[in-house]
């Protein structure tokens, strides 16, 4: 247990790293509405997860660099490759379920937490 927790810590590390400094190059480089740093981190960590998913390399890599690695880098990327599963799966109700819920409590989740945050301030 304790050897599954140091490898999800340092995949975290290692994860959380890796998105502040992608995000502060393209930030830095790209001016622009379009938040394309975070696009771009959740949109190649789907294709990491995916990859790491298909390759089932084991236990402890996936808690290394799918749990540790890919939860701090993105969650967006666990989303996706849920849909993918759920797709080959068949189970059509259950991913328009998903997505839709995801998608529009998620919406609204961000906009009542910025509220109360926006309250909080004074």
């Amino acid at each position: 247990m304790i050897g599954h927790l140091i490898l999800v810590a340092i995949g975290g590390f290692f994860g959380a790293c890796a998105r502040y400094g992608i995000s502060t190059w393209f930030n830095r480089r790209f001016s622009s509405v379009m938040p394309f740093a975070t696009w771009a981190i959740n949109l190649s960590g789907s294709f990491l997860l995916g990859l790491l998913a298909g390759a089932a390399w084991g236990d402890n890599v996936s808690l290394l660099l799918g749990t540790g690695f890919m939860g701090a880098y993105t969650t967006f990327s666990t989303f996706n490759v849920e849909n993918v599963q759920l797709a080959r799966e068949k189970k059509w109700k259950t991913l328009a379920l998903y997505v839709g819920t995801s998608y529009v409590f998620g919406i609204v989740l961000a906009y009542g937490g910025d509220l109360l945050g926006a309250s909080m301030r004074g």
